[in-house]
Protein backbone atom coordinates (compact mmCIF):
# COMPACT_ATOMS: atom_id res chain seq x y z
CA UNK A 1 0.00 0.00 0.00
CA UNK A 2 1.17 3.51 -0.77
CA UNK A 3 -0.49 6.90 -0.24
CA UNK A 4 -3.94 7.64 1.11
CA UNK A 5 -6.51 7.47 -1.69
CA UNK A 6 -9.71 8.15 0.25
CA UNK A 7 -10.66 9.85 3.50
CA UNK A 8 -14.16 10.14 4.89
CA UNK A 9 -14.23 12.45 7.91
CA UNK A 10 -17.03 12.78 10.45
CA UNK A 11 -19.82 11.52 8.18
CA UNK A 12 -23.24 11.94 9.79
CA UNK A 13 -26.43 11.03 7.94
CA UNK A 14 -29.92 11.43 9.38
CA UNK A 15 -33.26 10.17 8.12
CA UNK A 16 -36.57 11.23 9.71
CA UNK A 17 -36.36 9.98 13.28
CA UNK A 18 -33.20 7.92 12.70
CA UNK A 19 -29.49 8.79 12.82
CA UNK A 20 -28.11 6.21 10.38
CA UNK A 21 -24.48 7.41 10.59
CA UNK A 22 -22.93 9.20 13.55
CA UNK A 23 -19.53 10.86 13.00
CA UNK A 24 -18.07 7.95 10.97
CA UNK A 25 -14.53 8.20 9.62
CA UNK A 26 -12.85 5.86 7.15
CA UNK A 27 -9.64 5.91 5.12
CA UNK A 28 -8.44 3.69 2.27
CA UNK A 29 -4.92 3.58 0.84
CA UNK A 30 -4.05 3.00 -2.80
CA UNK A 31 -4.08 -0.71 -3.60
CA UNK A 32 -5.70 -1.64 -0.28
CA UNK A 33 -8.51 -4.14 0.30
CA UNK A 34 -10.47 -2.59 3.15
CA UNK A 35 -13.30 -4.66 4.65
CA UNK A 36 -16.37 -2.99 6.12
CA UNK A 37 -18.36 -5.18 8.51
CA UNK A 38 -21.24 -4.80 10.92
CA UNK A 39 -24.68 -6.11 11.70
CA UNK A 40 -27.56 -5.40 9.33
CA UNK A 41 -28.63 -1.83 9.98
CA UNK A 42 -25.18 -0.81 11.25
CA UNK A 43 -24.84 1.79 8.48
CA UNK A 44 -22.49 0.09 5.99
CA UNK A 45 -24.65 0.54 2.89
CA UNK A 46 -25.63 4.08 3.92
CA UNK A 47 -21.95 5.04 4.23
CA UNK A 48 -21.19 3.62 0.78
CA UNK A 49 -24.18 5.44 -0.73
CA UNK A 50 -22.74 8.68 0.64
CA UNK A 51 -19.36 7.83 -0.88
CA UNK A 52 -20.77 6.85 -4.28
CA UNK A 53 -22.98 9.94 -4.63
CA UNK A 54 -26.32 8.16 -4.20
CA UNK A 55 -26.79 10.52 -1.23
CA UNK A 56 -25.42 13.78 -2.67
CA UNK A 57 -23.35 16.45 -0.95
CA UNK A 58 -25.59 18.54 1.27
CA UNK A 59 -27.71 15.58 2.41
CA UNK A 60 -25.10 14.60 5.03
CA UNK A 61 -22.52 16.22 7.29
CA UNK A 62 -18.77 15.63 7.03
CA UNK A 63 -16.11 15.57 4.32
CA UNK A 64 -15.01 13.23 1.53
CA UNK A 65 -11.43 13.64 0.26
CA UNK A 66 -9.83 11.88 -2.71
CA UNK A 67 -6.06 12.32 -3.05
CA UNK A 68 -6.35 14.98 -0.31
CA UNK A 69 -8.83 17.16 -2.23
CA UNK A 70 -12.37 17.60 -0.92
CA UNK A 71 -15.09 16.17 -3.14
CA UNK A 72 -18.74 17.29 -3.31
CA UNK A 73 -20.44 14.55 -5.29
CA UNK A 74 -23.84 15.59 -6.64
CA UNK A 75 -24.54 12.11 -7.99
CA UNK A 76 -23.09 8.79 -9.11
CA UNK A 77 -21.49 10.27 -12.25
CA UNK A 78 -19.42 12.64 -10.10
CA UNK A 79 -18.06 9.78 -7.96
CA UNK A 80 -17.32 7.73 -11.06
CA UNK A 81 -15.40 10.68 -12.52
CA UNK A 82 -13.25 10.57 -9.37
CA UNK A 83 -12.52 6.88 -9.98
CA UNK A 84 -15.04 5.39 -7.51
CA UNK A 85 -17.48 2.68 -8.61
CA UNK A 86 -19.99 0.69 -6.56
CA UNK A 87 -21.28 -2.81 -7.33
CA UNK A 88 -24.51 -3.44 -5.47
CA UNK A 89 -25.69 -6.81 -4.15
CA UNK A 90 -28.46 -6.73 -6.78
CA UNK A 91 -26.49 -6.50 -10.01
CA UNK A 92 -27.23 -3.57 -12.34
CA UNK A 93 -26.98 -5.46 -15.63
CA UNK A 94 -29.51 -5.66 -18.46
CA UNK A 95 -29.97 -9.41 -19.06
CA UNK A 96 -31.28 -9.02 -22.62
CA UNK A 97 -28.21 -7.05 -23.79
CA UNK A 98 -24.81 -8.47 -24.67
CA UNK A 99 -21.77 -8.31 -22.41
CA UNK A 100 -20.22 -5.58 -24.56
CA UNK A 101 -23.41 -3.51 -24.55
CA UNK A 102 -23.61 -3.76 -20.77
CA UNK A 103 -19.95 -2.81 -20.29
CA UNK A 104 -20.36 0.53 -22.03
CA UNK A 105 -24.01 1.30 -21.27
CA UNK A 106 -24.19 5.07 -20.79
CA UNK A 107 -20.55 5.38 -21.95
CA UNK A 108 -20.94 4.00 -25.47
CA UNK A 109 -17.93 3.86 -27.79
CA UNK A 110 -19.17 5.93 -30.71
CA UNK A 111 -17.93 7.90 -33.69
CA UNK A 112 -20.02 10.68 -35.22
CA UNK A 113 -22.99 9.70 -33.06
CA UNK A 114 -22.91 6.08 -34.28
CA UNK A 115 -21.75 3.20 -32.07
CA UNK A 116 -18.34 1.92 -33.19
CA UNK A 117 -18.93 -1.83 -32.93
CA UNK A 118 -15.37 -2.81 -33.79
CA UNK A 119 -13.91 -0.61 -31.04
CA UNK A 120 -16.62 -1.74 -28.61
CA UNK A 121 -15.77 -5.40 -29.23
CA UNK A 122 -12.00 -4.86 -28.99
CA UNK A 123 -12.22 -2.90 -25.72
CA UNK A 124 -14.72 -5.40 -24.28
CA UNK A 125 -12.36 -8.28 -25.08
CA UNK A 126 -9.48 -6.53 -23.25
CA UNK A 127 -11.66 -5.79 -20.20
CA UNK A 128 -12.95 -9.36 -20.02
CA UNK A 129 -9.37 -10.63 -20.15
CA UNK A 130 -8.52 -8.38 -17.15
CA UNK A 131 -11.17 -10.08 -15.02
CA UNK A 132 -10.41 -13.58 -16.32
CA UNK A 133 -13.51 -14.08 -18.49
CA UNK A 134 -13.15 -15.84 -21.83
CA UNK A 135 -16.75 -15.23 -22.92
CA UNK A 136 -17.58 -13.82 -26.34
CA UNK A 137 -18.42 -10.08 -25.87
CA UNK A 138 -21.57 -10.69 -27.90
CA UNK A 139 -22.93 -13.21 -25.37
CA UNK A 140 -26.25 -12.23 -23.81
CA UNK A 141 -25.70 -11.43 -20.11
CA UNK A 142 -28.86 -13.29 -19.06
CA UNK A 143 -27.30 -16.57 -20.22
CA UNK A 144 -24.39 -16.23 -17.76
CA UNK A 145 -24.23 -17.61 -14.25
CA UNK A 146 -24.13 -15.25 -11.27
CA UNK A 147 -20.37 -15.66 -10.81
CA UNK A 148 -19.66 -14.53 -14.36
CA UNK A 149 -22.18 -11.70 -14.07
CA UNK A 150 -20.25 -10.41 -11.04
CA UNK A 151 -17.08 -10.37 -13.16
CA UNK A 152 -18.92 -8.48 -15.90
CA UNK A 153 -19.91 -5.86 -13.29
CA UNK A 154 -16.27 -5.48 -12.27
CA UNK A 155 -15.18 -5.22 -15.91
CA UNK A 156 -17.86 -2.53 -16.34
CA UNK A 157 -16.30 -0.61 -13.45
CA UNK A 158 -12.81 -1.01 -14.93
CA UNK A 159 -14.12 0.49 -18.18
CA UNK A 160 -14.66 3.71 -16.21
CA UNK A 161 -11.01 3.76 -15.07
CA UNK A 162 -11.91 2.85 -11.51
CA UNK A 163 -9.39 3.43 -8.71
CA UNK A 164 -11.63 2.40 -5.81
CA UNK A 165 -14.10 -0.45 -6.19
CA UNK A 166 -16.93 -0.83 -3.65
CA UNK A 167 -18.43 -4.33 -3.49
CA UNK A 168 -21.59 -4.91 -1.41
CA UNK A 169 -21.93 -8.60 -0.45
CA UNK A 170 -20.37 -9.73 -3.76
CA UNK A 171 -20.25 -13.44 -2.87
CA UNK A 172 -23.63 -13.80 -1.13
CA UNK A 173 -25.17 -15.57 -4.16
CA UNK A 174 -22.03 -17.35 -5.38
CA UNK A 175 -20.89 -20.90 -4.86
CA UNK A 176 -17.53 -21.60 -3.24
CA UNK A 177 -15.58 -21.86 -6.51
CA UNK A 178 -16.95 -18.58 -7.93
CA UNK A 179 -16.36 -16.86 -4.57
CA UNK A 180 -12.72 -17.94 -4.62
CA UNK A 181 -12.31 -16.67 -8.18
CA UNK A 182 -13.76 -13.28 -7.21
CA UNK A 183 -11.46 -12.92 -4.20
CA UNK A 184 -8.47 -13.89 -6.36
CA UNK A 185 -9.46 -11.12 -8.79
CA UNK A 186 -9.60 -8.53 -6.00
CA UNK A 187 -6.08 -9.51 -4.94
CA UNK A 188 -4.91 -9.26 -8.57
CA UNK A 189 -6.47 -5.79 -8.92
CA UNK A 190 -4.79 -4.81 -5.65
CA UNK A 191 -1.39 -5.70 -7.13
CA UNK A 192 -2.25 -3.37 -10.05
CA UNK A 193 -3.07 -0.49 -7.69
CA UNK A 194 -6.89 -0.75 -7.62
CA UNK A 195 -8.26 -0.39 -4.07
CA UNK A 196 -11.43 -2.13 -2.85
CA UNK A 197 -13.94 -1.68 -0.07
CA UNK A 198 -15.46 -5.09 0.60
CA UNK A 199 -18.75 -5.35 2.52
CA UNK A 200 -19.36 -8.94 3.57
CA UNK A 201 -20.82 -11.07 6.34
CA UNK A 202 -18.50 -13.95 5.43
CA UNK A 203 -15.76 -13.45 7.99
CA UNK A 204 -13.54 -16.21 6.58
CA UNK A 205 -13.38 -14.37 3.24
CA UNK A 206 -12.59 -11.08 4.95
CA UNK A 207 -9.83 -12.68 7.01
CA UNK A 208 -8.33 -14.07 3.80
CA UNK A 209 -8.07 -10.90 1.69
CA UNK A 210 -8.47 -7.78 3.85
CA UNK A 211 -5.56 -5.49 4.75
CA UNK A 212 -7.71 -3.60 7.28
CA UNK A 213 -11.18 -4.15 8.72
CA UNK A 214 -13.46 -1.35 9.91
CA UNK A 215 -16.34 -2.38 12.17
CA UNK A 216 -19.56 -0.33 12.32
CA UNK A 217 -22.14 -0.71 15.07
CA UNK A 218 -25.36 1.31 15.41
CA UNK A 219 -24.17 3.86 12.84
CA UNK A 220 -20.78 4.53 14.48
CA UNK A 221 -17.29 3.26 13.68
CA UNK A 222 -16.23 1.00 16.57
CA UNK A 223 -12.77 -0.11 15.48
CA UNK A 224 -10.33 -0.48 12.61
CA UNK A 225 -8.31 -3.69 12.78
CA UNK A 226 -4.98 -4.17 11.03
CA UNK A 227 -5.26 -7.49 9.20
CA UNK A 228 -2.26 -7.50 6.89
CA UNK A 229 0.03 -9.39 9.26
CA UNK A 230 -1.11 -12.02 11.76
CA UNK A 231 -4.52 -13.67 11.20
CA UNK A 232 -7.44 -11.79 12.78
CA UNK A 233 -9.64 -13.70 15.18
CA UNK A 234 -13.23 -14.00 13.93
CA UNK A 235 -14.32 -13.83 17.58
CA UNK A 236 -12.67 -10.39 17.86
CA UNK A 237 -14.60 -9.13 14.81
CA UNK A 238 -17.88 -10.56 16.11
CA UNK A 239 -17.36 -9.01 19.55
CA UNK A 240 -16.89 -5.57 17.98
CA UNK A 241 -19.87 -6.09 15.64
CA UNK A 242 -22.45 -7.14 18.22
CA UNK A 243 -20.98 -5.52 21.34
CA UNK A 244 -20.61 -8.83 23.11
CA UNK A 245 -18.91 -12.20 22.68
CA UNK A 246 -20.87 -14.96 20.94
CA UNK A 247 -19.74 -18.07 22.79
CA UNK A 248 -21.53 -20.29 20.25
CA UNK A 249 -22.40 -19.64 16.61
CA UNK A 250 -25.39 -22.00 16.87
CA UNK A 251 -27.95 -22.20 19.71
CA UNK A 252 -27.86 -25.35 21.87
CA UNK A 253 -30.58 -27.84 20.98
CA UNK A 254 -31.69 -31.29 22.13
CA UNK A 255 -33.58 -32.89 19.20
CA UNK A 256 -36.85 -34.68 19.98
CA UNK A 257 -37.59 -36.39 16.68
CA UNK A 258 -40.96 -38.06 16.20
CA UNK A 259 -42.95 -39.69 13.42
CA UNK A 260 -42.59 -38.97 9.72
CA UNK A 261 -44.48 -35.79 8.83
CA UNK A 262 -43.72 -35.54 5.10
CA UNK A 263 -42.74 -38.19 2.55
CA UNK A 264 -41.70 -37.38 -1.01
CA UNK A 265 -41.41 -40.25 -3.49
CA UNK A 266 -39.94 -40.31 -7.02
CA UNK A 267 -40.20 -36.54 -7.47
CA UNK A 268 -39.23 -35.62 -11.03
CA UNK A 269 -39.34 -32.18 -12.63
CA UNK A 270 -38.43 -31.07 -16.15
CA UNK A 271 -36.82 -27.72 -16.92
CA UNK A 272 -39.50 -25.12 -17.87
CA UNK A 273 -37.84 -24.15 -21.18
CA UNK A 274 -36.28 -27.53 -22.02
CA UNK A 275 -38.76 -30.28 -21.20
CA UNK A 276 -36.27 -32.99 -22.18
CA UNK A 277 -33.89 -31.91 -19.40
CA UNK A 278 -34.62 -33.12 -15.87
CA UNK A 279 -33.78 -30.58 -13.18
CA UNK A 280 -35.01 -32.94 -10.43
CA UNK A 281 -34.60 -36.63 -11.20
CA UNK A 282 -36.46 -39.20 -9.10
CA UNK A 283 -35.83 -37.67 -5.67
CA UNK A 284 -37.25 -39.44 -2.60
CA UNK A 285 -36.92 -38.39 1.03
CA UNK A 286 -38.83 -37.96 4.27
CA UNK A 287 -38.64 -35.53 7.19
CA UNK A 288 -39.90 -36.14 10.72
CA UNK A 289 -41.64 -34.08 13.37
CA UNK A 290 -39.05 -32.16 15.40
CA UNK A 291 -36.33 -32.75 12.80
CA UNK A 292 -34.19 -30.22 10.95
CA UNK A 293 -33.20 -31.80 7.63
CA UNK A 294 -30.43 -30.18 5.58
CA UNK A 295 -30.00 -30.28 1.81
CA UNK A 296 -26.44 -29.60 0.66
CA UNK A 297 -25.14 -29.14 -2.86
CA UNK A 298 -23.41 -26.78 -5.22
CA UNK A 299 -25.26 -24.05 -7.08
CA UNK A 300 -27.21 -25.61 -9.93
CA UNK A 301 -27.62 -28.95 -8.14
CA UNK A 302 -31.42 -28.62 -8.23
CA UNK A 303 -32.12 -27.76 -4.59
CA UNK A 304 -34.23 -24.63 -5.18
CA UNK A 305 -35.94 -26.29 -8.14
CA UNK A 306 -36.92 -29.19 -5.85
CA UNK A 307 -38.28 -26.84 -3.18
CA UNK A 308 -40.25 -24.62 -5.57
CA UNK A 309 -41.74 -27.55 -7.45
CA UNK A 310 -42.89 -29.16 -4.20
CA UNK A 311 -44.48 -25.89 -3.15
CA UNK A 312 -47.40 -25.57 -5.56
CA UNK A 313 -45.36 -26.58 -8.61
CA UNK A 314 -44.06 -23.01 -8.70
CA UNK A 315 -41.17 -24.09 -10.95
CA UNK A 316 -40.74 -26.54 -13.81
CA UNK A 317 -42.86 -28.69 -16.13
CA UNK A 318 -44.01 -32.32 -16.34
CA UNK A 319 -43.82 -32.68 -12.56
CA UNK A 320 -44.48 -36.19 -11.28
CA UNK A 321 -44.21 -38.06 -7.98
CA UNK A 322 -46.16 -38.12 -4.73
CA UNK A 323 -46.15 -36.08 -1.51
CA UNK A 324 -47.63 -37.43 1.72
CA UNK A 325 -48.16 -35.26 4.79
CA UNK A 326 -49.08 -37.03 8.02
CA UNK A 327 -49.53 -40.27 6.06
CA UNK A 328 -52.09 -38.92 3.61
CA UNK A 329 -51.39 -38.04 -0.01
CA UNK A 330 -51.28 -34.25 -0.27
CA UNK A 331 -52.38 -32.13 -3.20
CA UNK A 332 -49.59 -29.59 -3.71
CA UNK A 333 -50.47 -28.78 -7.32
CA UNK A 334 -50.98 -25.08 -6.57
CA UNK A 335 -49.54 -22.74 -3.94
CA UNK A 336 -52.93 -22.40 -2.26
CA UNK A 337 -53.33 -26.19 -2.05
CA UNK A 338 -49.77 -26.65 -0.80
CA UNK A 339 -50.44 -24.13 2.01
CA UNK A 340 -53.74 -25.83 2.86
CA UNK A 341 -51.88 -29.18 3.02
CA UNK A 342 -49.55 -27.72 5.68
CA UNK A 343 -46.51 -26.80 3.58
CA UNK A 344 -44.63 -23.47 3.67
CA UNK A 345 -41.69 -22.26 1.58
CA UNK A 346 -39.38 -19.40 2.55
CA UNK A 347 -37.74 -18.33 -0.72
CA UNK A 348 -34.04 -17.59 -1.17
CA UNK A 349 -34.98 -14.23 -2.74
CA UNK A 350 -36.96 -12.47 0.00
CA UNK A 351 -37.01 -9.12 -1.81
CA UNK A 352 -38.52 -10.39 -5.05
CA UNK A 353 -40.70 -13.27 -3.88
CA UNK A 354 -40.96 -13.14 -0.09
CA UNK A 355 -42.18 -9.61 0.63
CA UNK A 356 -44.26 -6.77 -0.76
CA UNK A 357 -41.47 -4.28 -0.17
CA UNK A 358 -43.49 -1.09 -0.39
CA UNK A 359 -46.06 -2.42 2.07
CA UNK A 360 -45.84 -2.29 5.86
CA UNK A 361 -44.93 -5.05 8.29
CA UNK A 362 -48.59 -5.00 9.32
CA UNK A 363 -49.69 -5.82 5.76
CA UNK A 364 -46.94 -8.38 5.03
CA UNK A 365 -47.26 -10.62 8.10
CA UNK A 366 -50.81 -11.97 7.45
CA UNK A 367 -50.46 -12.40 3.66
CA UNK A 368 -50.26 -16.22 3.69
CA UNK A 369 -53.31 -16.55 5.93
CA UNK A 370 -55.78 -13.75 5.18
CA UNK A 371 -58.61 -15.95 6.45
CA UNK A 372 -56.99 -15.68 9.88
CA UNK A 373 -57.64 -11.93 10.01
CA UNK A 374 -61.00 -11.89 8.24
CA UNK A 375 -64.60 -12.40 9.20
CA UNK A 376 -67.17 -13.21 6.54
CA UNK A 377 -64.67 -12.27 3.86
CA UNK A 378 -64.06 -8.82 5.37
CA UNK A 379 -60.64 -7.82 6.71
CA UNK A 380 -60.56 -7.21 10.46
CA UNK A 381 -58.04 -4.37 10.77
CA UNK A 382 -57.83 -4.66 14.56
CA UNK A 383 -56.96 -8.36 14.22
CA UNK A 384 -54.42 -7.55 11.48
CA UNK A 385 -52.70 -5.05 13.76
CA UNK A 386 -52.76 -7.47 16.70
CA UNK A 387 -51.20 -10.29 14.64
CA UNK A 388 -48.45 -8.01 13.27
CA UNK A 389 -47.55 -6.82 16.77
CA UNK A 390 -47.62 -10.39 18.12
CA UNK A 391 -45.08 -11.62 15.56
CA UNK A 392 -42.98 -8.47 15.86
CA UNK A 393 -42.58 -9.31 19.55
CA UNK A 394 -42.21 -13.09 19.10
CA UNK A 395 -39.46 -12.83 16.48
CA UNK A 396 -37.94 -9.61 17.91
CA UNK A 397 -38.29 -7.66 14.67
CA UNK A 398 -36.42 -4.37 15.06
CA UNK A 399 -38.59 -1.60 13.63
CA UNK A 400 -40.01 1.79 14.53
CA UNK A 401 -43.51 0.25 14.45
CA UNK A 402 -45.49 -2.31 12.44
CA UNK A 403 -46.37 0.62 10.16
CA UNK A 404 -42.77 0.65 8.87
CA UNK A 405 -42.40 -0.43 5.24
CA UNK A 406 -40.53 -3.69 4.63
CA UNK A 407 -38.14 -2.01 2.18
CA UNK A 408 -36.66 0.06 5.02
CA UNK A 409 -35.84 -2.92 7.25
CA UNK A 410 -32.41 -4.55 7.49
CA UNK A 411 -31.93 -7.91 5.75
CA UNK A 412 -32.22 -9.88 8.98
CA UNK A 413 -35.45 -8.16 9.97
CA UNK A 414 -36.88 -8.60 6.48
CA UNK A 415 -36.22 -12.32 6.85
CA UNK A 416 -38.03 -12.35 10.19
CA UNK A 417 -41.07 -10.75 8.52
CA UNK A 418 -41.04 -13.51 5.86
CA UNK A 419 -40.84 -16.16 8.59
CA UNK A 420 -43.67 -14.44 10.47
CA UNK A 421 -45.83 -14.58 7.35
CA UNK A 422 -45.45 -18.34 7.11
CA UNK A 423 -45.65 -19.04 10.84
CA UNK A 424 -49.03 -17.30 10.95
CA UNK A 425 -50.19 -19.82 8.32
CA UNK A 426 -49.40 -22.55 10.93
CA UNK A 427 -47.59 -25.03 8.62
CA UNK A 428 -46.59 -28.56 9.55
CA UNK A 429 -43.53 -28.53 7.27
CA UNK A 430 -41.34 -25.51 6.47
CA UNK A 431 -38.82 -25.45 3.63
CA UNK A 432 -36.26 -22.69 4.22
CA UNK A 433 -34.16 -21.86 1.15
CA UNK A 434 -30.91 -20.04 2.08
CA UNK A 435 -32.56 -18.60 5.23
CA UNK A 436 -29.53 -16.55 6.33
CA UNK A 437 -28.26 -15.28 2.98
CA UNK A 438 -26.97 -11.71 3.21
CA UNK A 439 -27.54 -11.24 6.94
CA UNK A 440 -25.03 -10.67 9.71
CA UNK A 441 -23.73 -13.08 12.32
CA UNK A 442 -25.93 -11.73 15.13
CA UNK A 443 -29.11 -11.93 13.04
CA UNK A 444 -28.08 -15.40 11.84
CA UNK A 445 -28.01 -16.62 15.43
CA UNK A 446 -31.56 -15.32 15.93
CA UNK A 447 -32.76 -17.13 12.78
CA UNK A 448 -31.09 -20.34 13.99
CA UNK A 449 -32.87 -19.95 17.34
CA UNK A 450 -36.21 -19.60 15.50
CA UNK A 451 -35.47 -22.77 13.50
CA UNK A 452 -34.65 -24.64 16.73
CA UNK A 453 -37.90 -23.41 18.31
CA UNK A 454 -39.93 -24.54 15.28
CA UNK A 455 -38.45 -28.02 15.57
CA UNK A 456 -39.12 -28.04 19.34
CA UNK A 457 -42.79 -27.30 18.56
CA UNK A 458 -42.92 -30.56 16.58
CA UNK A 459 -42.79 -29.07 13.11
CA UNK A 460 -40.55 -30.52 10.39
CA UNK A 461 -37.98 -28.11 8.95
CA UNK A 462 -36.02 -28.53 5.70
CA UNK A 463 -33.03 -26.17 5.33
CA UNK A 464 -31.33 -25.59 1.98
CA UNK A 465 -28.00 -23.81 2.41
CA UNK A 466 -24.80 -23.20 0.48
CA UNK A 467 -22.93 -22.62 3.76
CA UNK A 468 -21.79 -26.05 4.88
CA UNK A 469 -20.83 -24.95 8.44
CA UNK A 470 -24.42 -23.72 8.81
CA UNK A 471 -25.86 -27.10 7.80
CA UNK A 472 -23.43 -28.89 10.12
CA UNK A 473 -24.35 -26.54 12.97
CA UNK A 474 -28.17 -26.59 12.88
CA UNK A 475 -29.42 -29.80 11.21
CA UNK A 476 -29.95 -33.38 12.39
CA UNK A 477 -29.48 -35.12 9.04
CA UNK A 478 -28.15 -34.05 5.64
CA UNK A 479 -29.04 -35.10 2.10
CA UNK A 480 -26.44 -34.23 -0.56
CA UNK A 481 -27.81 -33.22 -3.96
CA UNK A 482 -25.99 -33.13 -7.29
CA UNK A 483 -27.26 -32.85 -10.86
CA UNK A 484 -30.88 -33.16 -9.79
CA UNK A 485 -30.44 -36.27 -7.64
CA UNK A 486 -29.88 -37.08 -3.98
CA UNK A 487 -26.47 -38.75 -3.99
CA UNK A 488 -25.77 -39.24 -0.28
CA UNK A 489 -27.47 -39.15 3.11
CA UNK A 490 -25.74 -38.87 6.48
CA UNK A 491 -26.59 -38.04 10.10
CA UNK A 492 -25.01 -34.73 11.05
CA UNK A 493 -22.86 -36.50 13.66
CA UNK A 494 -21.09 -38.32 10.82
CA UNK A 495 -21.03 -35.40 8.37
CA UNK A 496 -18.21 -33.04 7.48
CA UNK A 497 -17.48 -30.58 4.70
CA UNK A 498 -14.99 -33.08 3.27
CA UNK A 499 -17.53 -35.94 3.23
CA UNK A 500 -20.17 -33.75 1.59
CA UNK A 501 -17.78 -32.55 -1.14
CA UNK A 502 -16.49 -36.08 -1.69
CA UNK A 503 -20.07 -37.29 -2.26
CA UNK A 504 -20.66 -34.50 -4.80
CA UNK A 505 -17.43 -35.21 -6.67
CA UNK A 506 -17.96 -39.00 -6.72
CA UNK A 507 -21.49 -38.60 -8.07
CA UNK A 508 -20.26 -36.18 -10.75
CA UNK A 509 -17.64 -38.69 -11.91
CA UNK A 510 -20.23 -41.48 -11.99
CA UNK A 511 -22.58 -39.35 -14.07
CA UNK A 512 -19.77 -38.52 -16.52
CA UNK A 513 -18.89 -42.19 -16.81
CA UNK A 514 -22.52 -43.04 -17.57
CA UNK A 515 -22.63 -40.40 -20.29
CA UNK A 516 -19.33 -41.49 -21.85
CA UNK A 517 -20.07 -45.24 -21.84
CA UNK A 518 -20.99 -46.17 -25.42
CA UNK A 519 -24.01 -48.36 -26.10
CA UNK A 520 -23.12 -52.00 -26.89
CA UNK A 521 -22.94 -52.91 -30.55
CA UNK A 522 -26.08 -54.47 -31.98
Amino acid sequence: MTGKLLEMRGITKTFPGVRALDDVSLSVAEGEIHALVGENGAGKSTLMKVLSGVYPHGSYEGQILVDGAEQRFRGIRDSEAAGIAIIHQELALVPTLSIAENLFLGHERARGGVIDRTRTREEATRLLARVGLRENPGTRVGSLGLGKQQLVEIAKALAKKVRLLILDEPTSSLNERDSEALLDLLEDLKRKGVASILISHKLNEIARVADRITVLRDGASVSTIEAGGAPVSEDRIIRDMVGRALTDRYPPRTPRIGKVLMEVRDWTVAHPTDPDRLAVDGVSFDVRAGEVLGIAGLMGAGRTELAMSLFGRAWGKKTSGTVRIEGREADTSTVRRAVEAGLAYVTEDRKQYGLVLDETIRRNVPLANLAGISSGGVLDEARELSVAREYRDKLRIKCSSVAQEAVNLSGGNQQKVVLSKWLFADPKVLILDEPTRGIDVGAKYEIYAIIAELAAQGRAVVVISSEMPELLGITDRIHVMNEGRFVAEMPVADASQERIMAAILRSGQSASARVRTPAPAA
